[in-house]
């Protein structure tokens, strides 16, 4: 498995469904990395909370405001690809720490901004920060936990955003509610400042070999067609998940019955239940990569449909959502692990390429939901969640296969080498 711009030689069977030995500990580096992740998932989704606030401050529509989450979404599919290309060359531990330079600057121009033009150009800057960070933290976390450990230090750092749903976004929009609309701005740009010195005494210098990277080398993972699979595994498991996920609190009031001031907790379940499945599916994804993602595909689809056959059923509906957390995002980290592996050299555009795969089968998804809600009524987003994540079976069970299909032809070759020398003596 390579390095940022370097190799770090993995084992045999680091693509393979079985055991490796892994550290009992995560360095704290990952724990650390996983704190920004932390900050760049509240930010990305606590506008929400606070729309209507800032859309009365700025004097302009609610839905006019709603463009603030849509340019950091596109910010962050081009983001992420386009700024781990350009900080190529750079050490790791710099890049990080101007990432969070910059995260920090977009949130005080926010803050401090009059103008609705400006606050969207600041939302855009930040989105390509988040997109850089959270690009080369995966790359960073990889090579310290070790190719044993990949998966679950990426599913720790993805813990981050995941507890961003369930502890910063709520947080946010309540601080938003005593300070104002931009105080959660204020406290975001500040703690990412804070997390600079942290970032420069625990993410180690990269070595000499670490800075022979090259755009023409990362480019050569766009002509691998298995990361090509993982990357449309993670659109369609993201894409089919938030399509339903999106449009889940019409459903809830609408059809459910259930009354609207309970829907928070419902999401606080939602947001519970992916971080466990991060954290659990990290650390099965070690030993058994692609089992994780063909399971964790398959019970997702199948509890996408059992909310739409009983969506009238409140208690079945908040149980299935909880679950929906946690098997629909639990695999998320296991595909990061497995890009990397696949790209070979390649490892940092790779992971620039997941988070853009994932943001846009998110827009995707939600859009066509959108469209569903309109035309179908309140369980035409989840109908069409089911069958976007249907879709995540295909590319997951063709990895698989490629697998197998690997291991018969080493198996093969390894009896042919050993057969070799029997025939010589023979001869």
């Amino acid at each position: 498995m390579s390095t940022r711009g370097g190799t770090l030689q993995a084992p045999d069977n680091v693509q393979a469904d079985g055991p490796r030995l892994a550290p009992a500990r995560l360095p704290l580096v990952v724990y650390v990395l996983a704190l920004g992740t932390f900050l760049m998932g509240t930010t990305e989704f606590v506008v929400a909370g606070l729309l209507p606030e800032i859309a009365g401050d700025l004097q302009v529509s609610v839905a006019q405001s709603g463009l603030l989450i849509t340019v950091f979404a596109v910010g962050m599919i081009v983001g992420a690809p386009l700024m781990a290309m350009l900080t190529l060359r750079l050490p790791t531990r710099l890049t990080l720490m101007l990432a969070l330079g910059a995260f920090a600057l977009g949130h005080v121009i926010v803050a401090v901004g009059s103008s609705f033009t400006l606050l969207l150009a600041a939302r855009f800057l930040t989105a390509i920060a988040t997109g850089a960070f959270w690009a080369v933290a995966n790359v960073a976390a990889t090579r310290a936990a070790g190719p044993a450990a990949s998966a679950r230090a990426l599913g720790l750092v993805g813990a981050g955003a995941m507890l961003a749903n369930v502890v910063g976004v709520p947080l946010g929009a309540f601080a938003g509610q005593l300070m104002g609309w931009r105080g959660p701005f204020w406290v975001l740009a500040a703690l990412a400042a804070a997390a600079i010195p942290l970032i420069a005494r625990t993410v180690p210098h990269d070595g000499p070999a670490q800075h022979t990277g090259s755009v023409r080398s990362e480019l050569t993972a766009l002509r691998l067609g298995r990361l090509w699979l993982v990357l449309a595994a993670c659109a369609t498991t993201t894409g089919g998940v938030l399509a339903a996920y999106s449009y889940i609190a019409p459903l809830l009031t609408g059809r459910a019955g259930l009354a609207a001031g309970l829907v928070p907790l419902v999401l606080a379940g939602f947001g519970l239940g992916a971080l466990a499945g991060s954290l659990v599916g990290g650390r099965l994804g070690d030993r058994r990569p692609h089992t994780v993602t063909i399971v964790a595909a398959a019970g997702a689809t199948l509890l996408l449909l059992a909310i739409v056959l009983l969506a009238g059923s409140a208690p079945a509906v908040i149980a299935l959502i909880s679950l929906l957390g946690f098997f629909g995002l639990g695999a998320n980290p296991v595909l990061m692990a497995l890009a990397v592996r696949y790209a070979g050299q390649a490892p940092t555009l790779a992971s620039a390429l997941t988070v853009s795969a994932f943001n846009l089968g998110t827009a995707i998804g939600s859009w066509i939901a959108g469209l569903a809600l309109e035309s179908t009524g309140t369980t035409g987003p989840t109908e069409v969640g089911t069958a976007i994540a249907a879709l995540t079976l295909i590319p997951t069970i063709a990895l698989a296969l490629a697998l197998r299909r690997d291991h018969r032809a080493g198996s093969s070759r390894q009896v042919a080498r050993s057969a070799a020398p029997v025939h010589a003596d023979q001869a």
